[in-house]
């Protein structure tokens, strides 16, 4: 005869079944007790307010889209909802001007004070023009290629080295020899040993140079260009130039 209980001796009981869970769904979205919103100090809501809560919410957190670009991307993948940030633009920098050639003409920017206008003070900037010329031409060998030196000396800069006016249109310029204080896009300020500073207009001028035995001459009208330009400037080589 079958024991209709669990007695001792025999076989232990198979365990009880737990009950199943309730909704999970259900319990997550239902709405709260009075006194459970009290405690969580909310106030308690129909489901229409909720909704509009949602709606505006999820509004406000989404980027700027259309809403059937937003459904579609809620309906495909899980959105994470956090502040947006708008994107900010990138200011373009302003671009600092330089002084106008009015300011500086007032300021005097370029103007060498007439207590400095002396040759004697400019020969250690000839020396360095002259050890910069060397090193730039790998010390102006004799077997060195004339039109190689050529092409070097038109883009290398010309402050302190010392040039000789050898053919004007001007006479009156034939024949300055002096240090080059300054060089402008039309002129070179030039340095006499008499301690007379010197204009003198490119245009129209071929001015020489002497280094080391080698001579190049340089012919104005072609050379109207800034220092910081003829370093990028290509230079044709000509037979003949005119002034």
């Amino acid at each position: 005869m079958e024991d209709e209980g669990c007695g001792a001796g025999v076989g232990e009981c198979p365990p009880r079944p737990t009950p199943a869970p309730p909704c999970l769904a259900g319990q997550l979205y239902r709405r709260l007790a009075p006194e459970e919103s009290g405690e969580l100090r909310l106030q308690p809501q129909d489901s229409e307010k909720a909704k509009t809560f949602v709606h505006a919410f999820l509004k406000r957190s989404m980027p700027k889209m259309k809403d059937e670009a937003i459904q579609d991307m809620l309906t495909r993948k899980a959105v994470v909802l956090e502040h947006y940030h708008k994107k900010q633009t990138k200011q373009k920098r302003k671009k600092t001007k330089g002084f106008t050639a009015k300011q500086r003409r007032e300021l005097r920017l370029f103007e060498i004070e007439p207590e400095q206008q002396r040759y004697a003070i400019f020969l250690p900037l000839h020396e360095l023009w002259k050890q910069y010329i060397r090193d730039l031409c790998h010390g102006l060998k004799p077997d060195a290629q004339p039109h190689m030196i050529q092409s070097k000396l038109l883009k290398a800069d010309l402050h302190g080295a010392i040039v000789t006016v050898t053919k004007s249109k001007c006479p009156s310029y034939v024949g300055i020899t002096g240090i080059i204080l300054q060089e402008f896009k039309h002129i070179f300020k030039i340095i006499t040993k008499e301690d007379k500073l010197k204009v003198v207009p490119k245009l129209n001028n071929v001015f020489s140079l002497e280094l080391d035995g080698f001579i190049s001459y340089i012919y104005g009208s072609k050379f109207l260009l800034r220092a910081s330009e003829r370093s990028a400037k290509k230079f044709k080589l000509k037979g003949t130039i005119d002034l």
